[in-house]
């Protein structure tokens, strides 16, 4: 069976497993509303910039630049291409997972104007991207500055999405254990990974390079994610995706689009699972009150927490307090406390007794971790 299917309609009772890895043929808004709600992901969207060329646009030389004039970067006026944006937008905000995220690629023609929409329809915006590039046309009039960077924007579906995908330490650990920052340098789209067409021109006039939609996904979404794209062009998130293991969906009216890209992702082979895993650290994990060890009968109210040498000791209270004396608190600030400190982690510092020795109770809450992440399986 290929790797990427046709669909040119979707009906409601379709499964969910129908529409995964398929390119959709048709208006994104309509493709978008015959998706099952908060079923997506991730969105990627490189959506028309509208550039709003008067003529060609020539070289010094009078030689003819290449540039976006296509039928579907057309709009009649800035009005016209904002109720376009903000049909789509709500219509990719539906089908958002509420924990979702979206990027929406564009350049100062368009850009602001898309932003400006996702505020007032709800969307949080987290990052804007700076996408500098290694090898930008030249501004061959001479009357402005090269255009050598285009924006991303990403954004949660809305303000209260606090649990959203973003991989800080793999990325972190890729970028020389420095955080990585929001400027990225990538060259266009270049060389063999340029789609052709018959005649040897580009297919796509605005195609991606892969190594920008692989940041994108590695920075927030984990394997078996469900990518979106809306306008799916010539397919580079779907290679992308199906690469690094994870799902996608396209939406795209142009059928020659569909045929480069069905060609392009089905030649695709996937990287080995073991490969695709995502570093991550303590602030990625389920967090564990350490009350919920009291609850869960780990810990007894009454029994009694030592430092490593114990020198200290403390009475475990019902209520998830710990005691000395007449002080009272959380395992934090008891551990800070005695110690004279301002600040202290407690699941390193407090131990329990168990076969005559000490061990930190840092260990109950790996092992409640892995009995939450049992039950969310």
């Amino acid at each position: 069976m290929s790797a990427v299917r046709l669909s040119a309609d979707l009906s409601p009772s379709q499964q969910k497993a129908d529409w995964l890895d398929t390119i959709l043929k048709g208006d994104c808004v309509a493709a978008l509303n015959k998706l099952p709600e908060k079923s997506v992901d991730v969105i990627f969207a490189d959506p028309p910039y509208n550039l709003q060329l008067n003529g060609d646009l020539h070289r010094p030389d009078q030689s003819k630049v290449d540039a976006v004039d296509d039928h579907w970067d057309q709009f009649d006026s800035f009005a016209a291409y904002d109720a376009f944006t903000r049909a789509w937008l709500l219509a990719a905000r539906r089908v958002l997972k509420p924990n979702g995220t979206i990027w929406v690629i564009g350049s100062y023609h368009n850009i602001f104007r898309v932003g400006a929409s996702m505020q007032d329809l709800g969307y949080w915006i987290l990052n804007d991207i700076v996408w500098r590039k290694t090898n930008p046309m030249p501004n061959f009039r001479g009357r402005r500055f090269q255009n050598a960077h285009e924006t991303m924007i990403w954004a949660s579906r809305d303000a209260n999405s606090k649990s959203y995908t973003f991989n800080y330490d793999s990325l972190k650990a890729a970028n020389d254990d420095v955080q990585m920052r929001s400027d990225w340098l990538f060259p266009i789209c270049t060389g063999s990974e340029r789609l052709k067409d018959d005649n040897g021109d580009k297919l796509h006039p605005t195609q991606k390079p892969e190594a920008l939609l692989a940041r994108i996904m590695l920075a927030s979404t984990k394997p078996g994610d469900v990518v979106l794209d809306p306008f799916f062009g010539s397919g580079t998130t779907g290679a992308v995706a199906k690469r690094l293991g994870r799902h996608f969906v396209g939406i795209e009216r142009e059928q020659e689009y569909i045929d480069a890209a069905r060609a392009r992702i089905d030649a695709v082979k996937p990287l080995e699972s073991t490969t695709l895993t995502v570093l991550s650290g303590k602030r990625a994990e389920p967090r564990v009150a350490f009350v919920s060890l009291i609850d869960s009968g780990m810990i007894k109210p009454g029994a009694t927490l030592y430092d490593a040498k114990k020198r200290w000791a403390a009475t475990v209270r019902a209520d998830g307090t710990l005691a000395i004396g007449e002080q009272a608190g959380s395992i934090h600030r008891i551990g800070a406390a005695v110690q004279g400190l301002d600040a202290c982690n407690g699941w390193t510092f407090w131990h329990y007794e168990r076969n005559g020795g000490l061990t930190q109770i840092d260990e109950l809450r790996r092992i409640a971790r892995l009995g939450m992440e049992r039950a969310g399986a």
